[in-house]
Parts: structure tokens; sequence; C-alpha cells
């Protein structure tokens, strides 16, 4: 595999819609990958990424690591030679502020009863 060869990939969204297809050269990082998923992201889609760490892509059923490269990544035995990767996007969900999660137990607390048996 050349080092300057281009790999053809779109990234498929939870609601089936695509990003791409675009051309990326093999050894682009997956994590500039998701950045360039966080540019490109639909603006009429509410809840969208906002930094790498929110993105997860799925490539041949393995979650792909930030620091590798696309050639790193490849899965030779779910690739059809000169066709388009087809990697899935997971967003991660939105992490509650701790000052809520808090509040939630406190009232989760009050909520519950006990019973002693005698």
């Amino acid at each position: 595999m050349a080092a300057d060869e281009l790999i053809e990939v779109k990234f498929r969204l939870a609601d089936g819609t695509d990003i791409g297809p675009s051309k990326y050269s093999s050894i682009t990082t997956v994590g500039s990958l998701k950045e360039k998923i966080i540019s490109q992201w639909p603006k009429d889609k509410e809840n969208g990424p906002k930094t790498i760490n929110d993105v997860k892509l799925i490539n041949a059923g393995k979650i792909l690591e930030n620091n590798k490269t696309l050639a790193e990544s490849r899965s030779p035995v779910s690739e059809i030679p000169g066709g388009v990767i087809t990697m899935l996007v997971v967003l991660r969900p939105p992490m509650a502020d701790k000052n809520s999660e808090k509040l939630q137990e406190r009232s989760a607390r009050k909520s519950t009863c006990s019973c002693t048996i005698l």
C-alpha cells in the first residue's frame, strides 16, 4: 500500500444520512477524520458533536482510535477494492453537569422508602 494512496470514505450518521464521500490520504489520522466530521456536521441537526471525544467512528465493527491512521484502521476483509468505505458515526451522549447529578441523587433519596420487618 502506497503512503500517498487516496481512500474514499463516507460517514453514516445515526439517522441514515451521510457525510461524504470524500477522498483522504491513507496517512490521515482518525482524529483528523473526526475533526472533518465536526466541521461538516449538518447544521439542521441538533446536539451535534463539540469535540472529537464526542464522536466514535466504527469500521467493520471496530471502534477506531484517534491516533491511528486510516491505513492502520482499514479492514481488508470487508472492503471491495476501489469501493467506498462507509464508517458509522456514533455520538457520545451529553454529560450532565455534576450539580444536576447531585440534585437528582438527593431527590431520589427523598422519594424512596425503607421497610423494617420485626
